[in-house]
């Protein structure tokens, strides 16, 4: 286990570089767009960008900026949070985007699994096409049409507020109720999901033979569901809640766009939209690096959850 996780995490450190040169030498090969308008300081932004070398040939930028990230300099906003250092201005936006997203898991999590198990428990009977008719639909309408929704008939009908508190007592009733619709908008799809993933893999495991044995041994059908049943049926399970759990730091663009919520994943779009090239260089590093290891904690999670798996043997 411990070779195979080494293996592993030198991987997606050689990916996450690959993945950084390749971003890094696409968005310098675009022209450097300054914004400069009424009340800039073009002076100010000018030297900025003499001071940094980006004027410079790629290459040179490039080993030039390995450097400073090695020193925790990633970078200053150009066209966005003019003069800003960018890390700094990351880690102000980072809690925003967890909260959302923690509320959401913890609402998502049980609400997914207990509809899920309780399809699975009434297997074709019109509980299960209910629910089962639900989850299709919420898996295949996206998140914004939930935002839209959520918007109209809570905030505009409901008096929920439309954006989130600012302030830093995130544990909050006031916080909680602030970030309720954008929470609901992101909660939609992964009840649906946990919903469906949960009922398939207990459906499987509930007509297993060891099922069988176990009802012939004087189990009745409740004490071999909990026993056996729903333990077998997570083993698949929970690394999907654990990549769900890292994925929390990543955020979601589009809904923290929606509501104005001021986290990490509206802070990448306008990186985009005002082709500043340091925030979309930390940004684009830091969903790939999410991403990356979101992938590796779920194979690792699958040893600790059932030790007959041992990942990496031959």
């Amino acid at each position: 286990m411990i070779k195979y996780t080494i293996k592993r995490f030198c991987l997606m450190l050689f990916t996450l570089f690959s993945i950084m040169t390749i971003c890094f030498v696409l968005i310098k090969s675009l022209p450097l767009v300054v914004d400069v308008g009424l009340g800039k300081d073009a002076e100010f932004l000018e030297g900025i960008i003499e001071a940094r070398g980006y004027r410079k040939p790629v290459m040179e930028q490039y080993v030039t900026y390995l450097g400073r990230i090695f020193q925790g300099d990633f970078g200053v906003g150009i066209n966005m949070e003019k003069g800003t250092y960018v890390l700094d201005n990351f880690l102000q936006r980072l809690p925003a985007t967890m909260i959302i997203n923690i509320y959401a898991m913890l609402i998502s999590v049980p609400v997914g699994l207990g509809l899920g198990i309780f399809a699975a428990l009434k297997k074709n009977k019109w509980q299960d096409q209910v629910i089962s008719t639900g989850v299709m639909i919420f898996i295949s309408v996206p998140s914004y049409v939930y935002a839209f929704l959520v918007q109209y008939l809570l905030c505009f009908k409901g008096g929920l507020p439309l954006q989130m508190k600012n302030g830093t007592d995130w544990l909050s009733w006031d916080m909680f109720v602030s970030v309720l619709a954008p929470v609901l908008s992101l909660s939609f799809g992964t009840i649906a999901g946990f919903a469906r993933y949960t009922r398939a893999e207990l459906t499987e495991v509930l007509t297993s033979d060891f099922m069988l044995l176990a009802r012939t041994k004087g189990l009745t059908r409740g004490q071999a569901t909990i026993r056996h049943a729903l333990r077998n049926a997570m083993v698949p399970i929970f690394p999907m809640i654990i990549g769900e759990f890292v994925g929390i730091i990543g955020g979601s663009l589009i809904i923290e766009q929606i509501f104005g919520v001021p986290g990490v994943g509206r802070l990448y779009l306008n990186s985009i939209t005002t082709l500043d090239y340091d925030y979309f260089m930390f940004l684009s590093m830091f969903y790939t690096a999410i991403g990356l290891a979101a992938g590796i904690l779920v194979d690792l999670s699958y040893g600790f959850i059932d030790p007959r798996i041992r990942m990496g043997a031959k």
